[in-house]
């Protein structure tokens, strides 16, 4: 979630696992980091977040924030240990970025266009391999990127690794909400195939008015919101844009920035 205005962002972390597939494979372990300001609360456990009272707790009682960020983990590469839980943080820039994926990049630690430098995995996953590569890249950019330098090494990382597998991911400074869409399981065909990712937008112009889908609610206030998630979270399906394989947004409190807003990175 991105958003204009602070807000109380609450999950139910089951309901969402619940959309991807029944019953649910999402049960290896939860996480999710609320940003402020330039620092993040990660709250993480390598357990069913319906056997999580933390998960729980959040459910009604998450922090207020203008960007967020939710995993819920089916584990394909790692074992099911809390370094292999995501999202996962690293330091650059006096900053907490924060990276979540969803997808299979088989040999990624072995891919000879991918560098690793000073960011090195915790865990065994390909996920975090990923980000490290990532942030390897960020670094070089040395301090104050603009956001278009910072959009185009994004860019590359992303055609980089869709070369290796489905490669849906957000990722964030902070400032910008960064999202690749891509290829994933899709529960009615058992086809890997596009769409990879779904966006909603909307403007709530009343004090009362908030947002609301199943598993995420959006306390009322005037706002922009935008929320990105691997399936739509609402009956009418129609809300909800189904991105492109290889699209690359750009979002930041709520919007879409232009220039650069979207590209197509196949």
């Amino acid at each position: 979630m991105s958003c204009r205005q602070p807000t109380q962002l609450t999950f139910s972390l089951e309901t969402l696992a619940s959309h991807s597939e029944s019953p649910s494979r999402q049960r290896d372990g939860w996480g999710v980091a609320f940003y402020e300001g330039r620092d993040v609360e990660l709250f993480r456990e390598p357990i069913p977040a319906s056997d999580s009272p933390l998960a729980n707790f959040l459910t009604q009682h998450g922090p207020r924030t203008t960007l967020a960020i939710a995993h819920i983990r089916h584990a394909t590469r790692g074992g099911i240990h809390l370094a292999n839980t995501q999202p996962f943080l690293r330091e650059l820039g006096g900053r907490i970025h924060v990276f979540a994926h969803n997808g299979d990049l088989p040999n990624i630690d072995k891919a000879s266009n991918l560098s690793f430098g000073r960011f090195q995995p915790v865990g065994t996953t390909d996920s975090e391999h990923a980000f490290c590569s990532l942030m390897g890249q960020m670094a070089l950019l040395g301090q104050n990127p603009s956001v278009e330098q910072r959009f185009e090494v994004v860019q590359r990382f992303a055609q980089s690794v869709r070369k290796l597998g489905p490669a849906n991911f957000l990722y964030s400074d902070g400032e910008v909400l960064f999202v690749h869409a891509d290829r994933r399981l899709q529960p009615g065909t058992q086809e890997v195939t596009a769409p990879g990712l779904y966006l909603y937008s909307c403007r709530c112009e009343l004090p009362d008015e908030g947002v609301k889908t199943a598993g995420i609610t959006v306390a009322p206030g005037f706002q922009e919101v935008v929320l990105v998630t691997s399936v739509p979270l609402t009956t009418d399906g129609s809300a909800w844009l189904a991105l492109e394989e290889g699209e690359l947004l750009a979002i930041a409190e709520g919007k879409l920035l232009s220039p650069p807003a979207k590209i197509i990175t196949r």
